[in-house]
């Protein structure tokens, strides 16, 4: 990724970040080295720990003496839902950003940006006052060694590394604790009408491929089908989103096999009945077609030069 060329036009607007972190000591200084390249340095960074064990929280105790715009936080992150320990480790410091900075990230420890990411991004919020959520498009390495592009279908802003505007998130707090709290926050956003956009022409690397951290293929599916049942997805919705992914990846019959057994378990759901109610309008059969066209686009390739 190559920076911008020439000088961009100066934004009144301060961002703070937010990554929340489980036993990412080797990802953390990679993450550092490009926050502090930054052309537009985040008035606070704060890592919030949520239960490591391989010396994350030295790390940050090295980057915060080095660095007076970083701390940590703790929570205890054990035996939450997948999801949890992310959004409660957000919530958690949100208090103390005291005032609330313009923009507030969520960064994942695992992605790598150029030194202009985020003066861009501000930039893109200060020129749309509706802009409520946006983030960058995200890459990650294949087996072949090239960077290609990850897509969504629907309101897709990648919860890896997603900026809110201050008065949009005080709108939508708080944020589901459960798996697909990413995809209800972007669709609760729309709600309250805010705009929601991905920066085409803002890149950001995604060193850890999804379900990395979980090890098997299979675990993480039943996890995004419990995830489903939790956001009130159409069942003919999913059924058809498992037939399309399980050619490449007979893994995805785990997205039905997750939701079952949410079902079957009576697990909860997504108390707010407006919001399970939209997710569901996004998921009629009028829609698929361009469902279909958003999942079959091009993959672009990140250059390197």
């Amino acid at each position: 990724m190559a920076p911008t060329s020439g000088k961009l036009n100066a934004t009144t607007l301060a961002y703070a970040v937010v990554t929340p972190v489980r036993d990412e000591a080797v990802n953390l200084a990679r993450l550092a080295a490009c926050l502090a390249a930054q052309t537009l340095r985040p008035a606070s960074w704060v890592i919030v720990d949520t239960g490591s064990t391989d010396g994350t929280q030295g790390v940050v105790a090295d980057l915060a003496r080095e660095h007076r715009w970083v701390r940590l936080a703790e929570i205890d992150g054990r035996g939450l839902e997948r999801g949890a320990p992310i959004v409660r480790a957000f919530h958690s410091v949100l208090p103390a950003l005291t005032p609330l900075p313009d923009v507030i990230i969520k960064l994942d420890a695992d992605i790598s940006m150029d030194p202009d990411h985020f003066e861009r991004l501000l930039l893109e919020f200060e020129g749309d006052s509706r802009l409520g959520i946006a983030g960058g498009a995200g890459y990650e390495a294949r087996e072949d060694g090239v960077w290609r592009r990850r897509y969504g279908t629907g309101p897709s802003v990648w919860g890896a590394c997603r900026a809110y505007r201050r008065e949009c998130l005080n709108q939508i707090l708080p944020l589901e604790e459960h798996m697909g709290w990413d995809t209800l926050d972007l669709l609760k956003a729309e709600l309250r009408g805010w705009d929601v956009r991905v920066i085409d022409e803002l890149p950001f690397r995604h060193h850890r491929p999804e379900g990395m951290r979980d090890g098997r293929r299979l675990r993480t599916y039943m996890m995004q089908g419990r995830g489903a049942y939790y956001m009130g997805y159409r069942i003919s919705y999913l059924a058809i989103r498992t037939l399309f992914r399980l050619p490449r990846s007979p893994a995805a019959i785990g997205l039905m096999f997750g939701y079952a057994h949410a079902r079957v378990s009576r697990s909860p759901r997504c108390l707010d009945a407006e919001l399970r109610a939209y997710v569901r309008s996004h998921q009629q059969l009028r829609r698929l077609p361009l469902r279909a066209r958003e999942a079959l686009r091009p993959r672009a390739e990140l250059s390197e030069n």
